[in-house]
Formats: structure tokens, sequence, C-alpha cells
């Protein structure tokens, strides 16, 4: 009887753990959707206002800006509160800032929106590792975080799907609203669906042990060229991966003369390249160590390939339709996301396990103050004449040059992190 009970109790509480990889794929999407409606809406908005280029930049340089410095404390807050509370008063505050941007009517306030923004979404990436590492087995996390992971291409793709159709029949405030409010439904979903959580002791045992070994200061990890490796390759490809994510709308608008109705489906194509670009470099690494290669040949020739892909990239200033220019812009985020997975798959390798989140933490920051600063020039340079040609030349050429930072200061990967198999 006893036994019968304690089997039900795992059975139910393998369920409630697949509803936390749910809620989580689903407020990551939502994260990513809310982010994208300011970009997807410039051209009703510049209308309106009458903005520059360059105060549009400010929207997004303000949004990299905070998220980057968010970054130094989100995670401390979500070890103090926990996740359960933590990842849903975060969902709430992004909820409310994305529908405060409907009653926004100034620049200074929409920039207060976005700091708003920021800081909220900044919590869900830390709050969904910690969720993986609390409650779910190790035989069932790397799927979880996979799944998880891609939520992220799902809500870039269906921002520029329904983001337009919705201000076109509503208005843009509506936009604005509807979006956020699809995050206290979110947020309904997910009280009740982790109310019976219960954490992994295993787990917990596990992280109580590397939390007593800590992680050095970040003083004394950048001292360390595996460290410098990684900031190195995030400070050069992530401003790629946001310059396409804010202004893509942007230049399908300006290049094509496509109205409010038609940037859409452009950006959305470019999103679901992108997303199989996360998929691709799954296989080809494992693929290449399957052939022999060392881990170390197997790593640098992977993003050598996927830098490769990018180069093309300016030619999409010369595509004869949006579509072509979509595809050449697709393949270059399909590029991005194989190198990027490839640079987070060096890290969790060649970082020891305790120092992996902190050294992921600061070529987040990295990343982010790049990608401001590439927001910022973008604005400059299309109120200067200059349009997108700068931009999609310094993209292009981004990935060969984070390679070559990486050989510079790793000429040979040293794998520290194995699953003690031979």
């Amino acid at each position: 009887m006893a036994q019968a009970e304690s089997s039900g109790a795992a059975r139910s509480q393998k369920w409630i753990r697949y509803g936390l990889i749910a809620l989580i794929f689903f407020g990551t999407a939502l994260n990513y959707l809310d982010r994208q409606v300011l970009a997807l809406l410039k051209p009703m908005l510049q209308a309106d206002f009458q903005w520059t280029d360059r105060e549009f930049a400010h929207f997004g340089s303000s949004f990299q800006l905070a998220a980057a410095f968010a970054l130094l404390g989100v995670g401390w807050f979500i070890d103090k509160v926990g996740v359960r509370f933590g990842y849903g008063l975060a969902v709430a505050v992004w909820s409310l800032a994305g529908m405060a941007h409907a009653a926004a009517t100034t620049v200074q306030q929409f920039v207060m929106a976005r700091v708003s923004l920021a800081v909220a979404e900044a919590v869900n990436t830390p709050a969904a590792i910690k969720a993986a590492a609390t409650y779910l087995p190790v035989k069932e996390r790397s799927v979880g975080l996979g799944v998880i992971n891609s939520a992220s291409n799902i809500g870039a793709i269906l921002a520029p799907l329904a983001v337009p159709a919705i201000a076109l029949a509503l208005g843009w405030h509506a936009a604005f609203l509807i979006t956020g409010a699809l995050g206290f439904v979110w947020l309904a979903f997910w009280w009740w669906g982790t109310a019976k959580l219960e954490p992994v002791k295993s787990i917990e045992a596990a992280a109580s042990a590397q939390k007593a070994e800590g992680s050095p200061p970040w003083g004394e990890l950048i001292k360390d060229r595996r460290t410098l490796a990684v900031i190195g390759a995030k400070t050069l490809t992530d401003l790629v991966w946001w310059f396409v994510l804010f202004w893509a709308p942007d230049f399908f608008a300006r290049q094509y003369n496509l109205g409010q109705a038609d940037i859409g489906y452009p950006t959305a194509i470019v999103y679901v390249m992108a997303a199989v670009g996360a998929l691709s470099s799954g296989f080809l690494f494992p693929a290449l160590l399957g052939r022999g290669f060392t881990a170390n040949k197997a790593r640098k020739t992977s993003m050598f390939a996927y830098a490769l892909l990018i180069l093309p990239l300016p030619l999409a200033l010369y595509a004869p339709d949006q579509w072509v220019a979509a595809l050449v812009i697709g393949l270059a985020l399909f590029a991005h996301q194989g190198f990027s997975t490839n640079i987070f798959g060096m890290t969790a390798d060649i970082v020891p396990a305790r120092q992996v989140g902190s050294v992921i933490a600061m070529g987040a920051l990295a990343g982010n103050l790049s990608g401001a600063a590439m927001l910022e020039f973008t604005g400059w340079a299309l109120d200067s004449g200059l349009g997108y040609t700068p931009m999609f030349l310094m993209s292009a050429s981004a990935y060969l040059l984070a390679l070559a930072w990486i050989h510079t200061m790793q000429p040979q990967l040293v794998v520290v992190n194995t699953d003690g198999e031979d």
C-alpha cells in the first residue's frame, strides 16, 4: 500500500516537473515577445512621435545597459527569494513594464519603461537554470534546458506575426497592453502549477556543496585566459544578435518600403532560421567527435563553419526583395546561433564547473554592453546617411575575429568537465 502511494507520488511529481518545463518555456517565449514589440511598431510610433533614428536607438541601448547591470544582481535575487516567488514576481513586473509603454508619451517615459522591462526580464535565464538545477533530476535536466532554450526563438518568431496584426486592428497601444497582459495569464498558471513542486534532494545537496566550495571573485576570474576567451567571443558576437533583434523590422521597412502590415513576415523567417541554427549546433560538434576529431579541433571546426556562413550577410543590402534579404539575414542568424551554442559548450568544457555560472554571467554582461554600443552606433549611422552598410560589414566579420580571439587565448582547448565516461 505504502509502495503504491510512493509510486503514485513519484508519477505526480514527474508530471508536475513536465509542467514546470512547459511554464518556463512559455515564460521565456513571452520574455522575447515583450521585448520585440517596440521594434516591430517602429513605423507607427515614428509616425506618431517623429523620433529620429538616434532617439529610437536610445530605447534599444537603454534596454541592453539595464539588462547588463541587472545581471550583476539577479542571481543573488533568485537565490535569496527562491525560483517560485522570484520568477513569478519578475514576470509580473516585466508584464506591467510592457503595458506601461502604452501610457508613454515622451522619449524619457519610453526609456523608463524599457529599463524596467530589461531589469525584470534579466531574471529569466538565471531563474530557468536555477529551476532546472533545483527541481529536475539529472536525466531530465539537459532535455528540460534544451526545450527552455528553444523558447527564445519561438518568442522571436511569434512576435512579428502577432504584433503588427494587433496594432493594425486595434492600435499600437493595444499591442503593448495585450502582449503585457499575457504575462498575468501565465502567472495564474505558474502559481497554481508550481504549488506542489518538490526539490530534488540530491541536487540540493550538490548545490550546497558547490556553494560551500565557492567560485573565485570576478577580479580573479578575469585574469584567466579561459575567461577572457569567453568574454571576448561574447563581446564580438552578441552585438550581432541584439542588432538584428532590434533593427531588422526597420531594415525591411526602410530598404523595401514596407508598411506596418508587411514587416512581420520577413522578420519571422529570420528567426525560424535562427531556431534551426540552434538545433544544428547540437549535431555538428558530436558528429565531428565521432569522426575522430579532438575536442579542440571539433569545437573550432564547428565555429569556423558557422563563421563562414555569416560572411554573405552584406549581400542582403543588394537583395532584389525582402524575401531574399530575409533568407540572407536568416542564414546569418542560423550561423550566430550555431556559433553561440558552441561558445556555451566550450565554456562548459574548459571552465571548472564551479566557475561556469560566473564566467557565463561575465560573458553575458560584455555581450549586452557591446550590443548597447552597436544599437547606438546604428542610430548614428542611419541619421548620418550611412545606411546599414557599416553594421552589416561589422557583423559579417565578427565571428572570424571571435574565433581568432578564442584561438589566441586558448590555442588548445582542454576539457576539464567530463561525464566520467571514457
